[in-house]
């Protein structure tokens, strides 16, 4: 039997990485993604014989030399990722125009009740709202993957108990929820992050029933 051929290129083996061309990787690897990489993803470009600690410090390093320019390294819930600057948006915007939604006050005041007294039930919200929720508000902030159900409260009739996604997290630009910013500056934070969003979806006007 004849050898199989062997591919072209080979990456290089691990000892033959300076830092210069383990961040050229990591540079690359982060352009290219559609989604934030953590970096238990990112230690896969380099067998994982890289630790979390050297990967680490180069994406700081990265970070700094992106600084100055039109897009910045960030990290959010979900990994590292890069993205255009907010103050680049207005001139983009002349290439694809975004409409940035308009939410509604239940879907805001539900989203708000969720994010800072999670986990709660439908009840709960109602409670604190002293109105009914509508079944359109939740659907759209499941359509807009803000939030989830993430079990039962263990009471009669079993309801779901719901929270905000590390999707919630990465379209604010945050790690966790401890940096959740106060209450009143939440609507805004949602609508300067939506100008940076491909949205799936128009939402519809809302109303309590």
């Amino acid at each position: 039997m004849s050898a199989p051929l062997m591919p072209l290129h080979q990456p290089d083996p691990l000892d033959s990485l300076n830092p210069e061309k383990t961040r050229r990787i990591l540079e690359a690897a982060l352009l290219a993604a559609q989604d934030p990489l953590p970096i238990s993803e990112l230690r896969k470009l380099f067998n994982n014989e890289l630790s979390t600690a050297v990967l680490s410090k180069l994406l700081e390093e990265i970070r700094e030399k992106w600084r100055d320019s039109g897009v910045e390294l960030v990290t959010v819930a979900s990994g590292w990722r890069f993205q255009t600057k907010a103050d680049m948006q207005p001139y983009l915007d002349r290439l694809t125009p975004q409409k940035v939604p308009r939410y509604s006050r239940a879907v805001l005041e539900t989203l708000a009740i969720i994010a800072y007294r999670q986990p709660v039930t439908r009840g709960d919200i109602e409670e604190i709202r002293g109105v009914g929720v509508s079944s359109s508000v939740l659907k759209t902030l499941f359509a807009r993957g803000w939030i989830e159900a993430i079990g039962h409260r263990n009471v009669p009739g079993k309801p779901e108990l719901f929270a905000t996604t590390q999707h919630f997290l990465d379209d604010l630009n945050l790690r966790s929820l401890e940096e959740l910013p106060p209450l009143e500056e939440m609507k805004s934070l949602i609508e300067s992050s939506d100008k940076n969003q491909d949205l799936p979806f128009e939402e519809p006007e809302e109303s309590d029933h």
